[in-house]
C-alpha cells in the first residue's frame, strides 16, 4: 500500500504532511491542479497569440486618438507615453517607443484598415481572455447569440482600455506631481527626497496595477463575480506582474549582448513576457476561485427511492395447514355429536 493510498507522509514524501500543516501550500496545489484541469496553458497560448497580434494596431489606434485629444497638451501626451513605456520591461522600451512614436506621427493616417485590424485582433484577444477567465472561475458556458457575445466583448475591450488609461494616467500624474513638488521645495538634488519619490512611484504603480487586475478578475468573466472575491487575487497579480517585469528586464539584458539577441531579442522577449503574464493571470484566477470564501460546495442529493413491493405466490396449503384443518374438523364433529 502506497503513501497515496494511506494518505500518510513518509520521510521520502513529506508533501502530504506539509499540505496538511500549511493551508496556504495546499491552496497553491489545489489552484495548480484546477489551472491544469481547466486548460490554463491552452488558453494562455491563445491569449499570447492575440496579445502580440493586437499590440501594434491597438497602440496605433489608441495613440492616434490620444494625439487628437491631447494635441494641444504635449506635456500630458509625453507623460502618458513615458508611463506606458515604464509599464513594460526595460528591454522592450525602445521597441515599444518606436511603435508609439509612429502612432503619434501618423495619427491622421491610421485609416479604416488600421481600425478594422485593431477591431479584429482586439476582439479576438478579449474573447479568448474572457473565455479563459470564465473557465478558471469554473463557470459554465452558456449559449448566447453570436452578435450579443461579440457586442459584450467589444464593450469589455473598451472598458479594459479605459481602465488601462486611468492606470497609466494615475502613474503619469503621480510622477509629474512628485517632480513638481521636489522642484517647488528645492529638494530635486537631495538623494533622500529622490529615493522617497522613487518609492512613492512604485507604490502608485502597484495601486494602479491592483485596480486594473481587480477589474479584470471581477468584470471580465462571463458571469461577473464580486469585487470582494477578487480583491486578494488582484493584489497578488499586481505584485507578480511587477516581478515578471523585473525578470523580463534581466532576461532581455542578458540576451541583448548577442547578435541574435539584438536582432530577435525584443520579439522573443515580447512573446515570452506575454505568455508568462497570461499564465500567471490565469493561475491567480484559479487561486482566487479556489479560495475558501469562493468555493461552493454542492451536496449531492440522495439517490431516488425505489419501491419494490414483495408479492408471495403460493400454489396451495402446505401439509401443516391441511393437518390443522383436519384436526379442527374432527374436534367440531365430536362436539356436535355430544350435543345431539
Amino acid at each position: 500500500m502506497t503513501d497515496r493510498d494511506t494518505g500518510t507522509a513518509s520521510p521520502r514524501n513529506p508533501l502530504p504532511r506539509l499540505r496538511r500543516r500549511y493551508p496556504w501550500l495546499d491552496h497553491v496545489f489545489v489552484a495548480a491542479t484546477t489551472y491544469a484541469k481547466r486548460y490554463g496553458n491552452h488558453y494562455a497560448a491563445a491569449i499570447t497569440y492575440f496579445s502580440v497580434l493586437s499590440l501594434f494596431p491597438l497602440l496605433m489606434v489608441g495613440f492616434s486618438i490620444a494625439g487628437f485629444v491631447l494635441a494641444g497638451n504635449q506635456t500630458a501626451l509625453r507623460e502618458l507615453r513615458e508611463a506606458i513605456l515604464r509599464s513594460a520591461p526595460e528591454g522592450l522600451g525602445d521597441f515599444l517607443s518606436s511603435i508609439v512614436d509612429a502612432a503619434l506621427d501618423s495619427r491622421a493616417g491610421v485609416g479604416i484598415f488600421g481600425l478594422l485590424l485593431a477591431f479584429y485582433s482586439g476582439l479576438g484577444w478579449m474573447t479568448n481572455l474572457r473565455d479563459a477567465l470564465t473557465a478558471q472561475w469554473g463557470q459554465g458556458k452558456r449559449r448566447v447569440p453570436f452578435l450579443r457575445t461579440k457586442l459584450r466583448d467589444l464593450i469589455a475591450l473598451g472598458g479594459l482600455g479605459l481602465a488601462l488609461a486611468v492606470s497609466f494616467g494615475l502613474t503619469a500624474v503621480g510622477g509629474t506631481v512628485g517632480n513638481y513638488l521636489l522642484d517647488l521645495t528645492g529638494l530635486q538634488d537631495v538623494a533622500f527626497a529622490r529615493f522617497v519619490l522613487w518609492l512613492s512611484t512604485i507604490a502608485l504603480a502597484l495601486v494602479a496595477d491592483v485596480l486594473v487586475f481587480l477589474w479584470v478578475l471581477s468584470r471580465l468573466p462571463r458571469q461577473r463575480v464580486t469585487v470582494r472575491s477578487a480583491l486578494r487575487g488582484a493584489v497578488l497579480a499586481a505584485a507578480g506582474f511587477e516581478l515578471l517585469k523585473l525578470a523580463g528586464s534581466v532576461y532581455l539584458g542578458a540576451i541583448s549582448d548577442t547578435p541574435s539577441g539584438a536582432l530577435f531579442g525584443p520579439i522573443i522577449g515580447l512573446l515570452v513576457f506575454a505568455n508568462l503574464v497570461s499564465r500567471f493571470v490565469l493561475f491567480v484566477t484559479a487561486w482566487t476561485a479556489t479560495a475558501g470564501e469562493n468555493v461552493v460546495r454542492e451536496i449531492e442529493p440522495p439517490p431516488p427511492a425505489v419501491i419494490r413491493p414483495t408479492v408471495r405466490v403460493t400454489k396451495g396449503a402446505g401439509p401443516g395447514a391441511v393437518l390443522a384443518a383436519l384436526g379442527i374438523g374432527v374436534l367440531l364433529g365430536r362436539r356436535g355429536r355430544g350435543r345431539g
